[in-house]
């Protein structure tokens, strides 16, 4: 219950809290920008079985790999693509943050 509760805590109130306190302008976008990052966990379907509630999704999944990490940091630097990398860093976090809790 508690991991549940962080998980999905970060999944949708951290993006929350970075719109509100950096994109007051805007903010609604950039919240819906940043939940887009959930998308990442349709690699969850290449998985068999396709949800295992005792398997860190880090490092397993294609868009969950280090080296894709690597990619959704690179992002953050150009402004262009900021709300796209962090909705996938926050994105990682939560499931950093999952895979802790195990």
């Amino acid at each position: 219950m508690i991991q549940s509760i962080a998980h999905y805590g970060i999944h949708f109130g951290l993006p929350l809290v970075v719109a509100l306190a950096f994109y007051k302008n805007y903010w609604l976008k950039a919240y819906g920008i940043m939940i887009l990052g959930m998308l990442i966990d349709l690699d969850h379907l290449l998985a068999n079985p396709i949800f295992d509630p005792n398997r860190c999704s880090i490092n397993f999944h294609p868009l969950h790999s280090y080296y894709a990490i690597a990619v959704y940091v690179l992002l953050l630097i150009p402004k262009k693509t900021r709300l796209i990398g962090l909705g996938l860093v926050i994105h990682i976090i939560a499931d950093l943050a999952d895979c802790g809790l195990m």
